[in-house]
């Protein structure tokens, strides 16, 4: 059987490294690291509009999102892939703010949230197509209406129909639609300006 030139076929003939340093020098210690250079991020992850949740392995939640698509009840000329976006990165955030990676109940709380459901009413559920609509595509969008899920909303259980209709309402609501694509519109101007 032919063995590789370069593996010892015993340990007794293996390498023995030796430093090529005169006696008695030896290298100095590591400097500790600096963040001073441009792109250096500080310690901790940034947080802000638009900066999106990181978590490990969150890209699953579009799997889990695209499996209920045929469950959800949307409004008039609301589209499913938009639908399935803005639920998919709910449940993102979701399972980063535990630190693990999506599951199904985060998608359900999702639903549940925006109303996806079948518990929202017609005004909320028009108002919710407007916000969405073009989420899929627009990153500004999506991530409008999911930073205005708070965190205290995404720790609650998901058998708690009041406080998601209580969300919606001040979310979705008509003051709160225009103050919605406004908020959109300027981020989408701060990221493409």
């Amino acid at each position: 059987m032919p063995t590789d030139p370069f593996v010892a076929t015993e340990l007794d003939d293996a390498p023995r490294h030796r430093q090529n340093l005169p006696a008695g020098v030896g290298y100095p210690p590591a400097r500790r690291a600096r963040t001073g250079r441009v792109g250096d991020l500080g310690s901790g992850q940034p947080d802000g509009p638009l900066l999106g949740s990181p978590g490990p392995n969150i890209g699953y939640a579009l799997t889990l999102a695209a499996r209920v698509r045929d469950r959800l009840a949307l409004a008039p000329h609301e589209s499913a892939d938009d639908a399935v976006s803005v639920i998919a990165e709910v449940a993102m955030r979701r399972a980063a703010m535990f630190g693990r990676a999506p599951v199904k109940p985060d998608v359900d709380l999702a639903i549940a949230l925006l109303g996806y459901d079948g518990s929202a009413s017609l005004e909320v559920a028009v108002a919710r197509s407007h916000a969405v609509h073009h989420a899929e595509h627009d990153y500004a969008t999506r991530r409008g209406v999911v930073d205005l899920v708070t965190c205290d909303l995404l720790r609650a259980p998901a058998d708690d129909p009041d406080a998601a209709a209580d969300w919606r309402a001040a979310a979705f609501g008509t003051s709160a639609q225009a103050d919605l694509v406004a908020l959109a519109r300027s981020d989408q101007a701060t990221v493409t300006g």
